[in-house]
């Protein structure tokens, strides 16, 4: 059995090792041939999932951070008769483009859920910063994080796939507002370049993120970071491809025609240190 994974994943984001880590755990219990292929521009993406039916393979697990360009791909496979499971973003669409499972967090439910923390720590002004302009799913949590703290936070757009950028954007927004006394970043790596950048813009902006890695993790034991929201990617991974073998091999399913929650928890200094046996094996 062959499994195809096509992911959204930006070039060097550690959040996406993981994710592949629980796929390839799952594929070497469940013997199944694994092949993994990337891209985070959509249209790219959609040439790969044509790509995976082409060669027929048997079972399809994706993201879908835009379904404009990627929903007629996810039709053609199923459409194919190719098993296709979803995970990560995607979400709402999953059930409708015909998957048989969808494994992964409400993005808007879990930013609401990272503003009413944000909310009761007593954040004023904060500043979501988004890391990939265009996914729906970041635009999400940006919009859930303003619905729990009971007002906008200010947004900026930085450049994911350049880290010194992050930093400097960051830090030229802080040095602009002083006011701004949290920043909520997306990704794990990005929490680590606005802790730089809040340095060097003498700003007491404190930080908190979406996700985590093994550098997060350690971020938040010394301070560096308060919170992480986790979504657990090596569930998503993992859940994704074992999925498509139990459909395969006994016609199950997995969510009851539902999506299948992997999160949203919480890290912080009360449960760091669990969590950061598994980060340094890099599976959290």
């Amino acid at each position: 059995m062959t499994v195809a994974m096509i992911t959204h994943a930006q070039p060097g984001d550690a959040f996406w090792d993981i994710i592949r880590k629980g796929a390839q755990a799952a594929a070497s219990k469940d013997n199944v041939t694994f092949q993994y292929s990337n891209s985070n521009d959509a249209s790219k993406q959609a040439q790969l999932i044509q790509a995976a039916i082409d060669k027929k393979v048997d079972g399809i697990a994706v993201t879908d951070p835009n379904t404009g360009a990627l929903g007629s791909a996810i039709k053609s496979a199923v459409s194919a008769g190719i098993p296709v499971v979803m995970f990560n973003a995607g979400e709402s669409d999953a059930m409708k483009l015909g998957a048989l499972g969808y494994f992964g967090q409400d993005e808007f439910t879990a930013g609401t859920a990272a503003g009413a923390r944000l909310k009761q720590e007593g954040a004023k002004n904060v500043l979501c910063a988004i890391q990939d302009q265009g996914q729906s799913q970041l635009e999400a949590r940006c919009d859930g994080v303003s619905k729990g703290l009971g007002f906008k936070v200010q947004r900026v757009y930085v450049n994911g796939a350049d880290d010194s950028a992050v930093t400097s954007t960051i830090n030229a927004k802080l040095s602009q507002d002083k006011s701004i006394d949290w920043v909520m970043t997306l990704g794990a790596q990005y929490a680590l370049d606005a802790a730089k950048g809040a340095k060097s813009a003498n700003s007491n902006a404190k930080i908190a993120t979406f996700d985590t890695n093994k550098d997060l993790v350690n971020a938040i034991k010394d301070g560096t970071v308060q919170w992480a929201v986790d979504q657990q990617p090596y569930l998503q991974g993992y859940l994704a491809v074992d999925s498509l073998w139990l459909y395969k091999t006994n016609g199950d399913t997995i969510g009851g025609g539902q999506p299948t929650a992997t999160g949203p928890s919480f890290v912080d200094k009360n449960n760091v240190g669990a969590v950061s046996k598994f980060a340094a094996n890099g599976t959290r």
